[in-house]
């Protein structure tokens, strides 16, 4: 009989949202009864360890004897259990710097992982993910940080509300002026941005009415890839080739940041992709953008303002384009007022993990625990039996500590 363990995040900062809540924990042992599920005590969590008792799921001080292990953030090293089964985000896949070690101590303990990131349909659409709360609570902090540059408003951050419900009860205190607001993006992040503006009343427009026409209210426009990327060769823009070979394109982001006064960064991006925007570009007296909120926080990537992550309890930072470096926030009218925090959803904990738990039951489990349909398991495991699976062997050379050609 396979048994599942609910860890407790070790991470610091602390996280407190959870993979499983305490009634789809009970949905669990009730659908599978041949699976045993536990929970790892912990005092952090936005679920009390007595929410899960009162759903008879037994609370343990060791989860040793699990097969099965399941987090949200990356696991430390010293708390990996070897031979075990672990779902986890690892930032791994892009080859990020600070978590090489983690990867081979994974390797070395011959875990299987799997990323919650690799976990895909045939279609390689991802079936599990934080987005839609990424994309809520990076919009929301968008505008608090508005209010703040301008002294306009002052609203709750949003981890200071109790639910998505109570954040909402904000939305009557947010009064912009005749703002642009760029959003990029078109998957789970975008949208969830989008219900903020939805949910505020702010008009949207194209991209083309967003450059071409003036405004007498706050609007906002979605930029999917096709509007900010050309070719390099003048060719018409082609999806496909853009995700399989990004090189060959450049931005034309510009003429937006020429109009935009907000920017909500939603789109996922690939490091051999061009990037939004130089900062030559926002150095520029015709860049316009005064807040990015960058929400997918690519730390020197995409956006050269995101310098370092921020956190919750203090989330936003300047950056000074004439020299590219970041100064205290909201400290001189010129710089650009950066919103980096790369953990959003844990601003509303218990939202985010119940709609997160959601497709892990719906969308995961039967793949784990019935049939693997699709081979969504087998497709994202990383490692196993101490090695890499074949079709994260590219990631060979970052193990190996090999450096990147070019």
């Amino acid at each position: 009989m396979p048994k599942i363990g609910i860890l407790k995040e070790g991470k610091i900062p602390i996280d407190r949202r959870v993979p499983i809540t305490p009634t789809q924990a009970k949905q669990i042992q009730g659908s599978y009864p041949d699976v045993e599920i536990v929970c790892h005590k912990s005092d952090i969590r936005c679920f009390d360890d007595s929410d899960y008792t009162r759903e008879g799921i037994h609370l343990t001080e060791n989860v040793e004897d699990c097969d099965i292990l399941v987090g949200v953030k990356e696991v430390p090293i010293d708390q990996l259990i070897p031979n075990k089964t672990y779902f986890f985000f690892s930032h791994t896949i892009k080859k990020q710097a600070y978590n090489r070690d983690l990867l081979l101590a994974i390797l070395e303990k011959k875990i299987t992982l799997i990323d919650y990131e690799t976990l895909t349909n045939t279609e390689g659409q991802r079936i599990i993910a934080f987005g839609r709360y990424a994309g809520l609570v990076g919009a929301y902090n968008a505008l608090w940080t508005y209010g703040k540059r301008y002294r306009l408003y002052d609203i709750r951050r949003a981890h200071e509300c109790f639910d998505l419900e109570d954040l909402k009860t904000e939305f009557t205190k947010i009064k912009l002026p005749k703002v642009k607001i760029a959003i990029t993006g078109g998957g789970r992040v975008a949208k969830g941005a989008m219900e903020i503006m939805h949910g505020l009343g702010i008009r949207r427009v194209s991209p083309a009415q967003f450059v071409s026409q003036v405004y007498d209210e706050p609007v906002f426009c979605q930029l999917n890839n096709r509007d900010y990327n050309r070719h390099k060769e003048g060719k018409t823009f082609n999806r496909a080739e853009f995700f399989n070979f990004p090189e060959n394109f450049e931005s034309d982001f510009h003429g937006y940041a020429q109009h935009a006064d907000i920017l909500i960064a939603c789109a996922y991006w690939h490091p051999d992709a061009p990037v939004l925007f130089t900062r030559e570009q926002m150095a520029h007296r015709d860049f316009n953008i005064k807040v990015i909120a960058d929400v997918t926080c690519d730390i020197e990537g995409s956006i050269p303002s995101t310098l370092r992550p921020s956190t919750i309890d203090d989330p936003i930072y300047d950056y000074d384009p004439t020299q590219g470096i970041s100064a205290p926030p909201l400290s001189d009218e010129g710089n650009v007022t950066v919103l980096a925090v790369d953990n959003l959803p844990c601003e509303l904990p218990r939202n985010a993990s119940e709609d997160f738990g959601h497709e892990l039951v719906t969308n995961v489990l039967p793949c784990l625990l019935r049939e693997d349909k699709g081979e969504v398991i087998a497709r994202a495991k990383m490692t196993e039996n101490g090695k890499l699976t074949q079709r994260f062997s590219y990631l060979q050379n970052y193990v190996d500590g090999v450096p990147e050609e070019g």
